[in-house]
Protein backbone atom coordinates (compact mmCIF):
# COMPACT_ATOMS: atom_id res chain seq x y z
CA UNK A 1 0.00 0.00 0.00
CA UNK A 2 2.87 2.36 0.85
CA UNK A 3 4.34 1.93 -2.62
CA UNK A 4 1.04 3.01 -4.23
CA UNK A 5 0.98 6.27 -2.26
CA UNK A 6 4.54 7.13 -3.31
CA UNK A 7 3.96 6.56 -7.04
CA UNK A 8 1.91 9.74 -7.73
CA UNK A 9 4.61 11.82 -6.04
CA UNK A 10 7.33 10.23 -8.21
CA UNK A 11 5.30 10.89 -11.35
CA UNK A 12 4.82 14.51 -10.34
CA UNK A 13 8.55 14.91 -9.79
CA UNK A 14 9.34 13.31 -13.14
CA UNK A 15 7.24 15.81 -15.10
CA UNK A 16 8.36 18.92 -13.19
CA UNK A 17 9.77 21.40 -15.72
CA UNK A 18 13.53 21.71 -15.59
CA UNK A 19 15.19 25.10 -15.64
CA UNK A 20 17.03 25.64 -18.91
CA UNK A 21 19.91 27.98 -19.43
CA UNK A 22 19.69 30.26 -22.48
CA UNK A 23 21.46 28.86 -25.53
CA UNK A 24 24.84 30.43 -26.10
CA UNK A 25 25.40 32.42 -29.25
CA UNK A 26 28.61 32.79 -31.17
CA UNK A 27 31.00 35.61 -30.56
CA UNK A 28 31.31 38.44 -33.03
CA UNK A 29 34.77 37.94 -34.41
CA UNK A 30 34.97 40.88 -36.78
CA UNK A 31 34.92 43.65 -34.17
CA UNK A 32 36.93 41.40 -31.85
CA UNK A 33 34.41 41.38 -29.01
CA UNK A 34 32.69 38.35 -27.53
CA UNK A 35 28.95 38.80 -27.20
CA UNK A 36 28.62 35.68 -25.07
CA UNK A 37 31.34 36.36 -22.55
CA UNK A 38 29.20 38.69 -20.45
CA UNK A 39 26.51 36.03 -20.00
CA UNK A 40 28.89 33.21 -19.03
CA UNK A 41 30.61 33.41 -15.65
CA UNK A 42 34.40 33.47 -16.04
CA UNK A 43 36.24 30.58 -14.47
CA UNK A 44 37.63 31.63 -11.11
CA UNK A 45 41.01 30.75 -9.68
CA UNK A 46 39.40 28.29 -7.30
CA UNK A 47 38.04 26.36 -10.30
CA UNK A 48 41.46 26.19 -11.97
CA UNK A 49 43.42 22.94 -11.49
CA UNK A 50 46.20 23.11 -8.94
CA UNK A 51 49.51 24.24 -10.36
CA UNK A 52 48.04 26.35 -13.16
CA UNK A 53 49.99 29.54 -13.64
CA UNK A 54 48.75 33.07 -13.04
CA UNK A 55 48.84 34.05 -16.71
CA UNK A 56 46.56 31.17 -17.64
CA UNK A 57 44.24 32.00 -14.74
CA UNK A 58 43.99 35.56 -16.00
CA UNK A 59 43.18 34.34 -19.50
CA UNK A 60 40.45 32.10 -18.12
CA UNK A 61 38.83 35.09 -16.42
CA UNK A 62 38.93 37.25 -19.55
CA UNK A 63 35.65 38.50 -20.99
CA UNK A 64 37.12 39.81 -24.25
CA UNK A 65 40.32 39.45 -26.30
CA UNK A 66 43.38 41.51 -25.40
CA UNK A 67 46.08 42.91 -27.68
CA UNK A 68 48.88 43.55 -25.22
CA UNK A 69 50.37 40.11 -24.65
CA UNK A 70 54.05 39.98 -23.79
CA UNK A 71 56.34 37.27 -25.10
CA UNK A 72 56.98 36.15 -21.52
CA UNK A 73 53.25 35.67 -20.94
CA UNK A 74 52.79 33.70 -24.16
CA UNK A 75 55.88 31.63 -23.38
CA UNK A 76 54.46 30.80 -19.94
CA UNK A 77 51.21 29.63 -21.53
CA UNK A 78 52.99 27.71 -24.31
CA UNK A 79 55.21 25.90 -21.78
CA UNK A 80 52.29 24.77 -19.61
CA UNK A 81 52.14 20.96 -19.33
CA UNK A 82 50.25 19.88 -22.44
CA UNK A 83 47.37 18.13 -20.66
CA UNK A 84 46.69 21.21 -18.53
CA UNK A 85 47.14 23.56 -21.49
CA UNK A 86 44.65 21.76 -23.74
CA UNK A 87 42.14 21.46 -20.89
CA UNK A 88 42.26 25.20 -20.26
CA UNK A 89 42.20 26.09 -23.96
CA UNK A 90 39.15 23.84 -24.37
CA UNK A 91 37.47 25.70 -21.50
CA UNK A 92 38.11 29.05 -23.17
CA UNK A 93 36.99 27.67 -26.54
CA UNK A 94 33.64 26.69 -25.05
CA UNK A 95 33.15 30.17 -23.65
CA UNK A 96 33.67 31.92 -26.97
CA UNK A 97 32.49 29.33 -29.52
CA UNK A 98 30.08 26.45 -29.95
CA UNK A 99 32.49 23.52 -29.55
CA UNK A 100 30.77 21.15 -31.96
CA UNK A 101 30.81 23.59 -34.91
CA UNK A 102 33.66 23.38 -37.42
CA UNK A 103 33.94 25.57 -40.50
CA UNK A 104 34.46 23.64 -43.76
CA UNK A 105 36.57 25.51 -46.33
CA UNK A 106 37.73 24.60 -49.81
CA UNK A 107 40.84 26.14 -51.38
CA UNK A 108 41.34 26.36 -55.15
CA UNK A 109 44.52 27.32 -56.95
CA UNK A 110 43.34 29.83 -59.58
CA UNK A 111 46.85 30.55 -60.88
CA UNK A 112 49.52 27.87 -60.46
CA UNK A 113 53.30 28.33 -60.38
CA UNK A 114 55.64 30.89 -61.88
CA UNK A 115 55.99 32.94 -58.69
CA UNK A 116 59.13 35.08 -58.44
CA UNK A 117 59.44 34.71 -54.65
CA UNK A 118 62.03 32.43 -53.03
CA UNK A 119 59.90 30.94 -50.21
CA UNK A 120 62.02 27.88 -49.41
CA UNK A 121 58.99 25.64 -48.80
CA UNK A 122 56.94 26.45 -51.90
CA UNK A 123 56.56 24.33 -55.03
CA UNK A 124 55.17 27.31 -56.93
CA UNK A 125 58.39 29.32 -56.91
CA UNK A 126 59.95 29.69 -60.37
CA UNK A 127 63.37 29.38 -58.70
CA UNK A 128 63.00 25.68 -57.90
CA UNK A 129 62.70 22.57 -60.07
CA UNK A 130 59.72 20.79 -58.53
CA UNK A 131 58.13 19.47 -61.72
CA UNK A 132 55.20 21.87 -61.32
CA UNK A 133 54.14 23.58 -64.54
CA UNK A 134 53.03 27.19 -64.42
CA UNK A 135 49.52 27.82 -65.71
CA UNK A 136 47.47 30.78 -66.77
CA UNK A 137 44.76 32.12 -64.53
CA UNK A 138 41.60 30.02 -64.35
CA UNK A 139 38.48 31.37 -66.04
CA UNK A 140 35.70 32.89 -63.97
CA UNK A 141 33.23 30.21 -65.07
CA UNK A 142 35.54 27.33 -64.09
CA UNK A 143 36.11 28.85 -60.65
CA UNK A 144 32.41 29.35 -60.02
CA UNK A 145 31.73 25.76 -61.09
CA UNK A 146 34.33 24.57 -58.56
CA UNK A 147 32.71 26.72 -55.88
CA UNK A 148 29.32 25.20 -56.67
CA UNK A 149 30.78 21.70 -56.29
CA UNK A 150 32.33 22.69 -52.97
CA UNK A 151 29.02 24.04 -51.70
CA UNK A 152 27.17 20.91 -52.80
CA UNK A 153 29.64 18.92 -50.71
CA UNK A 154 29.15 20.99 -47.57
CA UNK A 155 31.84 23.68 -47.76
CA UNK A 156 30.65 27.13 -46.72
CA UNK A 157 33.86 29.08 -47.31
CA UNK A 158 35.56 29.10 -50.71
CA UNK A 159 39.16 30.29 -50.89
CA UNK A 160 41.16 31.14 -54.01
CA UNK A 161 44.93 31.36 -54.24
CA UNK A 162 47.14 32.79 -56.98
CA UNK A 163 50.92 32.36 -57.15
CA UNK A 164 51.84 36.02 -57.40
CA UNK A 165 54.27 38.20 -55.47
CA UNK A 166 51.86 41.14 -55.65
CA UNK A 167 49.05 42.63 -57.75
CA UNK A 168 50.98 45.45 -59.41
CA UNK A 169 50.14 45.73 -63.12
CA UNK A 170 47.44 43.05 -62.89
CA UNK A 171 44.31 45.12 -63.59
CA UNK A 172 42.72 42.46 -65.79
CA UNK A 173 43.51 39.74 -63.29
CA UNK A 174 42.05 41.82 -60.45
CA UNK A 175 38.93 42.41 -62.51
CA UNK A 176 38.51 38.65 -62.98
CA UNK A 177 39.15 37.97 -59.28
CA UNK A 178 36.43 40.48 -58.36
CA UNK A 179 34.01 38.70 -60.71
CA UNK A 180 34.88 35.42 -58.99
CA UNK A 181 34.31 36.99 -55.56
CA UNK A 182 30.93 38.36 -56.62
CA UNK A 183 29.91 34.99 -58.07
CA UNK A 184 30.85 33.03 -54.97
CA UNK A 185 29.09 35.50 -52.67
CA UNK A 186 25.97 35.12 -54.83
CA UNK A 187 25.98 31.46 -53.76
CA UNK A 188 25.72 32.59 -50.11
CA UNK A 189 29.24 31.37 -49.38
CA UNK A 190 32.06 33.15 -47.62
CA UNK A 191 34.92 33.94 -49.98
CA UNK A 192 38.61 34.41 -49.22
CA UNK A 193 41.52 35.13 -51.56
CA UNK A 194 45.30 35.09 -51.25
CA UNK A 195 46.99 37.03 -54.04
CA UNK A 196 50.27 38.14 -52.52
CA UNK A 197 50.87 41.73 -51.48
CA UNK A 198 48.12 44.27 -52.19
CA UNK A 199 47.91 48.01 -51.67
CA UNK A 200 45.14 50.01 -50.03
CA UNK A 201 43.32 50.74 -53.31
CA UNK A 202 43.28 47.07 -54.35
CA UNK A 203 42.03 46.11 -50.89
CA UNK A 204 39.12 48.55 -51.21
CA UNK A 205 38.25 47.16 -54.65
CA UNK A 206 38.10 43.64 -53.23
CA UNK A 207 36.00 44.88 -50.33
CA UNK A 208 33.53 46.49 -52.73
CA UNK A 209 33.27 43.19 -54.63
CA UNK A 210 32.12 41.50 -51.42
CA UNK A 211 35.30 39.76 -50.24
CA UNK A 212 34.87 38.15 -46.82
CA UNK A 213 38.52 37.62 -45.91
CA UNK A 214 42.04 38.05 -47.26
CA UNK A 215 44.74 35.52 -46.41
CA UNK A 216 48.33 36.63 -46.00
CA UNK A 217 50.31 34.42 -43.67
CA UNK A 218 53.25 35.67 -41.61
CA UNK A 219 54.63 32.11 -41.81
CA UNK A 220 56.88 32.22 -38.73
CA UNK A 221 58.47 34.57 -36.21
CA UNK A 222 60.17 37.78 -37.26
CA UNK A 223 63.50 36.33 -36.10
CA UNK A 224 63.29 33.10 -38.11
CA UNK A 225 61.69 34.65 -41.19
CA UNK A 226 64.90 35.73 -43.02
CA UNK A 227 66.11 32.12 -43.12
CA UNK A 228 62.97 31.10 -45.02
CA UNK A 229 62.26 34.03 -47.38
CA UNK A 230 64.47 36.85 -48.67
CA UNK A 231 62.35 38.38 -51.45
CA UNK A 232 59.63 39.83 -49.21
CA UNK A 233 60.14 41.37 -45.79
CA UNK A 234 58.19 40.69 -42.63
CA UNK A 235 57.10 44.32 -42.53
CA UNK A 236 55.78 44.09 -46.09
CA UNK A 237 53.55 41.26 -44.95
CA UNK A 238 52.33 43.31 -42.00
CA UNK A 239 51.68 46.24 -44.33
CA UNK A 240 49.40 44.07 -46.50
CA UNK A 241 47.49 43.00 -43.38
CA UNK A 242 47.09 46.66 -42.50
CA UNK A 243 45.64 47.48 -45.94
CA UNK A 244 43.21 44.56 -45.62
CA UNK A 245 42.13 45.53 -42.10
CA UNK A 246 41.72 49.22 -43.00
CA UNK A 247 39.50 48.28 -45.95
CA UNK A 248 37.14 46.44 -43.59
CA UNK A 249 38.03 42.95 -44.85
CA UNK A 250 38.55 40.13 -42.36
CA UNK A 251 42.21 39.28 -41.86
CA UNK A 252 43.26 35.64 -42.24
CA UNK A 253 46.87 35.20 -41.16
CA UNK A 254 48.74 32.31 -39.59
CA UNK A 255 51.92 30.31 -39.88
CA UNK A 256 53.69 27.21 -41.08
CA UNK A 257 55.19 24.84 -38.54
CA UNK A 258 58.15 22.64 -39.48
CA UNK A 259 60.34 25.25 -41.18
CA UNK A 260 63.32 24.38 -39.03
CA UNK A 261 62.16 26.79 -36.36
CA UNK A 262 62.33 26.43 -32.58
CA UNK A 263 59.48 26.62 -30.06
CA UNK A 264 60.51 30.21 -29.39
CA UNK A 265 59.52 30.99 -32.99
CA UNK A 266 56.01 29.64 -32.40
CA UNK A 267 55.84 32.00 -29.43
CA UNK A 268 57.14 34.86 -31.58
CA UNK A 269 54.54 34.25 -34.29
CA UNK A 270 51.73 34.13 -31.73
CA UNK A 271 53.06 37.28 -30.09
CA UNK A 272 52.92 39.17 -33.39
CA UNK A 273 49.41 38.13 -34.46
CA UNK A 274 47.89 38.49 -30.97
CA UNK A 275 49.19 42.07 -30.73
CA UNK A 276 47.84 43.27 -34.07
CA UNK A 277 45.35 46.17 -33.73
CA UNK A 278 42.62 43.52 -33.89
CA UNK A 279 43.06 39.77 -33.83
CA UNK A 280 42.83 37.93 -37.15
CA UNK A 281 39.37 36.62 -37.90
CA UNK A 282 41.12 33.41 -38.88
CA UNK A 283 44.45 31.90 -37.83
CA UNK A 284 45.52 29.01 -40.12
CA UNK A 285 47.95 26.51 -38.61
CA UNK A 286 49.89 24.75 -41.37
CA UNK A 287 52.28 21.84 -40.95
CA UNK A 288 54.95 21.83 -43.63
CA UNK A 289 54.35 19.40 -46.48
CA UNK A 290 57.90 18.76 -47.77
CA UNK A 291 58.11 19.01 -51.56
CA UNK A 292 60.99 17.57 -53.54
CA UNK A 293 62.97 20.27 -55.29
CA UNK A 294 62.38 22.97 -52.70
CA UNK A 295 65.25 23.79 -50.32
CA UNK A 296 63.30 22.71 -47.24
CA UNK A 297 61.90 19.61 -48.90
CA UNK A 298 65.35 18.44 -50.04
CA UNK A 299 66.90 19.17 -46.65
CA UNK A 300 64.27 17.16 -44.79
CA UNK A 301 64.67 14.29 -47.26
CA UNK A 302 68.40 14.16 -46.48
CA UNK A 303 67.64 14.17 -42.77
CA UNK A 304 65.20 11.29 -43.24
CA UNK A 305 62.41 12.94 -41.25
CA UNK A 306 58.95 11.50 -41.77
CA UNK A 307 57.35 14.49 -40.08
CA UNK A 308 58.92 17.94 -40.17
CA UNK A 309 57.19 18.89 -36.89
CA UNK A 310 56.00 16.71 -33.96
CA UNK A 311 52.24 16.62 -33.53
CA UNK A 312 52.59 17.79 -29.94
CA UNK A 313 54.09 21.06 -31.22
CA UNK A 314 51.09 21.56 -33.51
CA UNK A 315 48.67 20.85 -30.66
CA UNK A 316 50.55 23.14 -28.28
CA UNK A 317 50.49 25.97 -30.83
CA UNK A 318 46.74 25.56 -31.44
CA UNK A 319 46.00 25.51 -27.71
CA UNK A 320 48.12 28.59 -27.04
CA UNK A 321 46.53 30.41 -29.97
CA UNK A 322 43.10 29.67 -28.53
CA UNK A 323 44.10 31.12 -25.15
CA UNK A 324 45.61 34.35 -26.49
CA UNK A 325 43.07 34.84 -29.32
CA UNK A 326 39.84 33.46 -27.85
CA UNK A 327 37.44 34.81 -30.49
CA UNK A 328 39.51 33.90 -33.56
CA UNK A 329 38.69 30.96 -35.83
CA UNK A 330 41.66 28.55 -35.73
CA UNK A 331 42.01 26.62 -38.95
CA UNK A 332 43.84 23.30 -39.39
CA UNK A 333 45.34 23.89 -42.82
CA UNK A 334 48.12 22.19 -44.82
CA UNK A 335 49.48 18.98 -43.39
CA UNK A 336 46.19 17.70 -41.95
CA UNK A 337 46.48 14.74 -44.31
CA UNK A 338 49.40 13.48 -42.20
CA UNK A 339 47.34 13.55 -38.97
CA UNK A 340 45.41 10.59 -37.69
CA UNK A 341 41.72 11.10 -36.98
CA UNK A 342 42.44 10.97 -33.24
CA UNK A 343 45.03 13.74 -33.62
CA UNK A 344 42.55 15.89 -35.52
CA UNK A 345 39.97 15.45 -32.78
CA UNK A 346 42.53 16.50 -30.17
CA UNK A 347 43.02 19.69 -32.18
CA UNK A 348 39.26 20.33 -32.21
CA UNK A 349 39.09 19.76 -28.47
CA UNK A 350 41.97 22.20 -27.90
CA UNK A 351 40.24 24.97 -29.86
CA UNK A 352 40.60 24.42 -33.61
CA UNK A 353 37.28 25.03 -35.37
CA UNK A 354 37.93 25.11 -39.11
CA UNK A 355 39.44 22.82 -41.75
CA UNK A 356 40.28 22.78 -45.43
CA UNK A 357 38.45 20.00 -47.22
CA UNK A 358 37.99 18.92 -50.84
CA UNK A 359 39.95 17.60 -53.77
CA UNK A 360 43.22 19.48 -53.30
CA UNK A 361 44.85 22.24 -51.29
CA UNK A 362 46.82 24.34 -53.78
CA UNK A 363 49.51 21.81 -54.87
CA UNK A 364 49.25 19.29 -52.01
CA UNK A 365 46.87 16.54 -50.97
CA UNK A 366 43.76 17.37 -48.99
CA UNK A 367 41.32 15.34 -46.92
CA UNK A 368 38.17 14.74 -48.98
CA UNK A 369 34.61 15.81 -48.25
CA UNK A 370 33.29 12.28 -47.71
CA UNK A 371 36.14 11.47 -45.33
CA UNK A 372 35.46 14.60 -43.29
CA UNK A 373 31.70 14.10 -43.24
CA UNK A 374 32.23 10.61 -41.83
CA UNK A 375 34.56 11.99 -39.15
CA UNK A 376 32.06 14.69 -38.23
CA UNK A 377 29.33 12.10 -37.82
CA UNK A 378 31.49 9.86 -35.63
CA UNK A 379 32.39 12.65 -33.22
CA UNK A 380 29.20 14.71 -33.20
CA UNK A 381 30.71 17.64 -35.10
CA UNK A 382 28.58 19.86 -37.30
CA UNK A 383 29.56 22.29 -40.08
CA UNK A 384 29.17 26.02 -39.60
CA UNK A 385 26.90 27.84 -41.98
CA UNK A 386 28.19 30.69 -44.04
CA UNK A 387 28.28 33.90 -42.07
CA UNK A 388 28.61 37.58 -42.59
CA UNK A 389 30.28 39.87 -40.10
CA UNK A 390 30.82 37.20 -37.50
CA UNK A 391 27.32 35.76 -37.19
CA UNK A 392 28.38 32.12 -36.88
CA UNK A 393 25.70 29.44 -37.04
CA UNK A 394 25.55 25.69 -36.85
CA UNK A 395 23.88 23.52 -39.43
CA UNK A 396 23.96 19.94 -40.66
CA UNK A 397 24.68 18.26 -43.97
CA UNK A 398 21.05 17.64 -45.04
CA UNK A 399 20.31 21.35 -44.51
CA UNK A 400 23.35 22.35 -46.56
CA UNK A 401 22.34 20.07 -49.43
CA UNK A 402 18.77 21.40 -49.38
CA UNK A 403 19.99 25.02 -49.35
CA UNK A 404 22.30 24.22 -52.25
CA UNK A 405 19.40 22.81 -54.27
CA UNK A 406 17.27 25.89 -53.55
CA UNK A 407 20.12 28.20 -54.61
CA UNK A 408 20.63 26.23 -57.83
CA UNK A 409 16.89 26.43 -58.65
CA UNK A 410 16.82 30.16 -57.92
CA UNK A 411 19.78 30.86 -60.21
CA UNK A 412 18.80 28.44 -62.99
Amino acid sequence: MASKSILPRLIALSVRPLSRKPQRLFSTVVDDRSSIAASIPPQTASQTPAGADNVLQSALRATSPRNDWTKDEIREIYDTPLMDLTYQSATIHRRFHRPSAVQMCTLMNIKTGGCSEDCSYCAQSSRYDTGLKATKMSTVDSVLEAAKIAKNNGSTRFCMGAAWRDMRGRKTSLKNVKAMVEGVRAMDMEVCVTLGMIDDHQARELKDAGLTAYNHNLDTSREHYPSIITTRTYDERLQTLSHVRDAGINVCSGGILGLGEKPEDHIGLLHTVSNLPSHPESFPVNALVPIKGTPLGDRLAKEGKERPIPFTSILRTIATARVVMPATIIRIAAGRKTMSEAEQVLCFQAGANAIFTGEKMLTTECNGWDEDKAMFERYGLVPMKSFERGHLRETNFPELIEESKQTAEATA
